[in-house]
Formats: C-alpha cells, structure tokens, sequence
C-alpha cells in the first residue's frame, strides 16, 4: 500500500473544497446527496466544511466488482428527499469512469432537480468514455491505481483510513 494524499493534505483540500462550494451555493437552498458506501467520510467531512445550512440524504450505489469497474450500476438504496425543485450536490469518494456520476446524476435531473452537481475526492487520471461528465469539484487528481481509504474501500476493506492510499 502506498500512501498517495496525507491525512493532513485530504484534511486540508476537503476545508478548500467546502469553502469553494459555500461561495457557489450562498444563495440557493442546497441538498447534499452522499453516494453510498463510497462516500460516507468524505461526504461527512465535506459537510461540515460547507458553511450553509443545508439538507443531507443518501443513495446507495454500485459499481465495482472486486478492483474493477463492472460497467452496471446497482441502485441498491433510494434517497428519501424528494428531488424534484432542489439544488443537488452528488457526492463520491472516486471518479473512476464517470460512468455512476453520470447515471445518478441523469437519473435525478429526470426526477425534476433544479440542478446537480458533483463533488468527488479523488478523480482518476485517464481518458473517460464519451458522454461521462466531468466534476463539477475535485479534491484530487490521481494516477489510474486502485484507491483506498477515506471511504473508499477494497472488498469492504480500508474504507476507515484517514488518508488516500493506492493498493498495487
């Protein structure tokens, strides 16, 4: 396992990423829309970053099978805020192939979302497939490695790690 961002550096680029997405919410009423399990500490801590009063919901996603992208997305468990009229914020902990951000975030515009944006920790370097859309905020930009840590996880595994890791 290597270590590729610090506990301090994800500490520091997640008070970064909260301010910036307070300056762009200021005047809208924002929802917080974490991608689960991925996102559950990254989604926390952004949270508390962002200084707005705000609502907080989950959605419960998959992708991977084992260390590889499957190329399906599960919807495994339903937000329970109603979407239709809200400012959305999609929260991950990776962007791999945009291929879930994309999906879910597809899936609630269509639901009647005012907007959605994208918020993820860590976003893969390499080329995406057309169509997948880009986030909107990034904390960081890695190398194509299997990523740990900070939710992230490898069978269930790591996910409690306060830092990025890359498993060879």
């Amino acid at each position: 396992m290597e270590i590729l961002c610090s506990t301090a550096a994800v500490q520091q680029r997640v008070q970064e990423l909260g301010r910036e997405i307070t300056e762009f919410y200021r005047d809208k009423p924002l929802t917080l829309l974490a991608l689960l399990n991925g996102a559950m500490f990254f989604a926390t801590d952004l949270a508390r970053a962002i200084d707005l009063e705000m609502h907080i919901d989950s959605i419960a996603v998959s992708s991977y099978a084992g260390q590889q992208s499957s190329g399906r997305i599960a919807l495994r468990g339903d937000c329970k805020l109603p979407v239709t009229g809200r400012h959305l914020l999609l929260v991950d902990g990776v962007l791999d192939t945009g291929l879930t951000l994309t999906t879910v975030a597809d899936l609630l515009r269509a639901r009647g979302a005012l907007s959605v944006r994208t918020c993820v920790l860590a976003e893969k370097i390499h080329p995406r497939p057309v169509g997948m859309h880009p986030a909107d905020w990034c904390g960081f930009k890695l190398p194509d490695r299997f990523l740990v840590g900070c939710g992230m996880d490898a069978a269930e595994r790591y996910r409690q790690l306060p830092y990025i890791a890359a498993l060879d």
